[in-house]
């Protein structure tokens, strides 16, 4: 079961008042647990150590890196085009600290090695004062180094496979806990689901996702023969072979499902494959991870009725917020057609996190900022408010949707409060006594509770 925390309540710049032991913080030591309960207060501000970044022609520099062409470009585009809005909005409302934000647009073009080199240019070049920005693990593990040596601040807005908790990443997307988790939890009480397929893209995510299921799977009894676990490279469009193993190792007679990691444009000729093989959801579900309303509108998608995908936000979300951000967005496109996501929706809400802690810290500088974002809330699209919590993750709800024949999403669960992040999983060994803590006294993204030190370098 996954550790809840009520929603907050009124949104303010200080931290919800909820209670947050240890336990329910997902281990994030006292340090976190008093910031949480008291407030913002608690996380204070470091004296200014270095210049802020120079903000040419009076604009604050605002770096946008997502692959606008290649095989992501599908998934990533529209983050780009979200941002975008976000920045022409706050504009129309004054901009920040009394200047215009300017957004510098970079196309990695899903090419890993070009991720480090855009991000080195909007660092040293273009001197943004934060970037939003990548999609795959791989991207993010590509420019994570970059950011860290030039001090640089990055918001990762989706979901990944965690064992990882860096001082200048703020991610907003969900850690394992927060969605896959919650997934396998649902196949199996409500659908008594008893054999399991990883099916994923070969790639960081995908590997260390299935590897954090397939241990805690084996810790709720499932034995390893009812584990069939595949990866398939970028772009992959031969489905045929594999869905037929699928096929066949679901015919056991036990429930079969299938948990998907699939990646990118490769998920269009998958789900066709399905549907072509007759696969039904009443069949073999398949509960996917990287799945929303982006991908499936490149398909038909009444042979997928009733298959599944797990997020913290889907367009169906019915609330005055949300309601807004659609409309917003298909006026900002020019297109009435246009959907929107769970990654969106985290980019939304780092954004709005990225302003009110410039806005406390009132500086763009990067030290500064860094230690004003934990304890900043940020109401989502849900209809309650997001926490920056010391490991530099956020509080999110857990939502399973079924997919509909026009697209979209049926929820059909929701956790009842937003779930807290645990970026190292506590099912596999090298990381269960990890946690990260990125506040004074202990300031480490991976601090070993047992041996009682950081294991990585402490913040300067």
């Amino acid at each position: 079961m996954t550790d809840e925390i009520k929603p907050a309540l009124p949104e303010t710049d200080a931290a919800p008042q909820i209670e947050m032991g240890r336990r329910s913080l997902g281990g994030l030591g006292l340090a976190a647990a008093a910031a949480a309960t008291i407030g913002t207060a608690a996380v204070g501000t470091v004296a200014t150590t270095r210049p802020a970044r120079a903000q040419a022609a009076g604009t604050i520099k605002v770096g946008i890196m997502h692959s606008l062409s290649g095989t992501m470009a599908i998934s990533e585009t529209p983050l780009k085009e979200v941002m975008l809005m976000l920045i022409d909005q706050q504009n129309a409302n004054g901009g920040l600290l009394g200047q215009k934000l300017e957004a510098v647009v970079v196309d990695p073009a899903s090419n890993w090695p070009l991720f480090a080199e855009k991000a080195k240019q909007l660092l040293s070049v273009d001197k943004c004062a934060a970037v939003f920005g990548c999609w795959t693990s791989v991207s993010r593990k590509s420019v994570l180094p970059v950011f860290e040596q030039l001090n640089g601040i990055l918001f990762y807005p989706v979901q990944y496979e965690g064992q990882e908790c860096s001082r200048n990443i703020f991610y907003t997307g969900a850690a394992p806990n927060q969605q896959a988790i919650p997934a396998v939890d649902y196949l199996m009480d409500t659908m008594h689901v008893k054999r399991w397929v990883l099916a994923g893209t070969d790639y960081v995510y995908p590997r260390t996702t299935n590897k954090i299921l397939e241990a805690y799977l084996k810790s709720k009894g499932v034995a390893a023969s009812d584990i069939m676990i595949n990866y398939t490279p970028f772009g992959y469009s031969d489905w045929q072979g594999i869905v037929s193993q699928i096929k066949s190792f679901g015919s056991s007679g036990a429930k079969t499902a299938v948990v998907s990691t699939i990646n990118g444009d490769a998920n269009v000729p998958f789900y066709k494959e399905l549907g072509n093989q007759g696969i039904k959801a009443t069949d073999i579900p398949v509960v996917a991870f990287s799945v929303g309303e982006q991908e499936l509108a490149g398909i038909d998608t009444k042979p997928l009725v009733g298959h599944l995908a797990a997020w913290n936000y889907f367009e169906s979300v019915d609330s005055p917020a949300n309601t807004q951000f659609i409309a917003d967005f298909k006026k900002f496109a020019k297109n009435d057609k246009r959907v929107t996501n769970d990654p969106m929706e985290a980019a939304y809400i780092g954004f709005n996190m990225w302003v009110k802690a410039v806005e406390k810290a009132n500086t763009t500088d990067t030290d500064a900022v860094i230690a004003a974002l934990p304890g900043i809330t940020a109401g989502n699209l849900s209809g309650d408010y997001s926490a920056m919590m010391p490991n530099h993750h956020i509080t999110k709800p857990v939502l399973i949707g079924e997919i509909q024949g026009n697209g979209q999403f049926n929820i059909v669960y929701e956790t009842p409060g937003t779930v807290v992040a645990q970026p190292w999983s506590p099912y596999l060994p090298e990381s269960k006594d990890l946690i990260g803590d990125w506040l004074p006294p202990m300031s480490c993204g991976n601090y070993d509770v047992v041996k009682g030190k950081c294991l990585g370098s402490k913040a300067s």
